[in-house]
């Protein structure tokens, strides 16, 4: 057990280092932000001050930031603390689900929606972006966990009726709100991350996930007006709110530990 745990941990962190790289690359490849040989594998990696090409041993998850105290090998400027944080946060995440769930498919799919979910919403906290990039495979890969078995507790005909009630229900409500205001509310992208949750979750819990989502979304929209006077009407990036009931639900529906408790 004690391997699995370790295995899994490496992993996690090697897939919180994939995360930063996508995290900083992808929206500026979406926003258009860098030249057209700007890729997600190219150039390879590189400072994000200086941009001078790192060794590998520079680039160890975890271990290379804590080495070289949060700074440039090359150039000795500071290295944000927010590349240590989401390795240490995959990690911290990928051990909850190997907790959580049996060492099998379930895991394996546990353990993909955790990354992506976590991705979308660091992306989405900065941009106010979810790219199609992740969400249209986050939604395929709710339907092929399916298949596959990895998700027991749904059919295919319910992960396919979640995708389509998701994506329409959040449409529907964009384009109602843009017609009785003339301004938008909610982003497609928004509307896309809840087809990709209804793909894994099911069209049944989906008011449920919207009733978390909006009543969290509530809660840190009133922190930041209470704590740092953050207007209520100034954009605010809903991604982190659906991403994080969607993640608890698919716990809750799938975790036989957590049926055991109760």
């Amino acid at each position: 057990m004690n391997e699995i745990f370790l295995l899994i941990a490496l992993l996690g962190a090697c897939a919180g280092s994939l995360m930063n790289m996508v995290v900083w690359r992808l929206p500026r490849i979406v926003l258009q932000q860098e030249g057209p040989e700007f890729s997600l594998w190219l150039p390879p990696s590189h400072c994000p001050r200086c941009r001078s090409p790192l060794a590998w041993y520079d680039n160890l998850p975890l271990l290379s930031w804590l080495w070289l105290r949060g700074r440039g090998r090359c150039c000795g400027q500071q290295i944000g603390l927010r590349y240590l944080l989401t390795e240490m946060a995959c990690v911290l995440l990928s051990l909850l689900m190997a907790w959580i769930f049996p060492a099998d498919g379930q895991l394996a799919a546990a353990l993909l929606l955790s990354w992506f979910l976590l991705a979308l919403s660091l992306i989405d906290r900065d941009h106010q972006l979810l790219p199609d990039a992740l969400t249209l495979p986050l939604l395929w890969l709710g339907i092929v966990c399916q298949l596959a078995g990895w998700l027991p507790d749904i059919t295919l005909e319910q992960s396919v009726t979640g995708a389509m009630a998701g994506y329409l229900s959040l449409w529907l409500l964009a384009t109602g709100y843009r017609l009785l205001r003339g301004k938008e509310a909610l982003g497609m992208g928004d509307a896309k991350l809840l087809a990709a949750l209804g793909a894994w979750l099911g069209w049944q819990p989906l008011p449920l996930l919207l009733l978390l989502a909006s009543a969290s979304g509530i809660v840190w929209l009133a922190a930041g007006r209470v704590l740092t006077g953050r207007s209520l009407a100034a954009p605010f990036p809903f991604g982190p709110s659906l991403a994080s009931a969607g993640g608890l639900l698919f716990i809750a529906e799938n975790s036989a530990l957590l049926r055991q408790l109760y």
